[in-house]
């Protein structure tokens, strides 16, 4: 997924906001939240117009960009070197 120069910095994580959580910047509102909402078959446009008014299109795909790349980078640890 590219990154596009708006997306940077769209997500916060502050430990005063949602326990530190991933949040769209400016808001309350988790990169989690917005993940489970596509993964139960909502387009951002639902989620914008049902949920989440305050967000846009960007924001949604900078937190669907956010989690695509916390799996990038995660490392993979074969069982049997465990």
């Amino acid at each position: 997924m590219k990154q596009r120069n708006g997306d940077v910095g769209r997500i916060e994580i502050d430990l005063r906001i949602c326990f530190g959580k991933p949040v769209i910047r400016g808001t309350r509102i988790p990169v989690h939240q917005i993940i489970e909402l596509l993964e139960e078959g909502y387009t951002p446009e639902r989620i914008i117009r049902e949920c989440y008014h305050r967000l846009t299109k960007r924001d949604v795909q900078a937190a669907l960009h956010y989690a695509a790349s916390l799996v990038k980078l995660e490392e993979v640890i074969p069982a049997a070197a465990r």
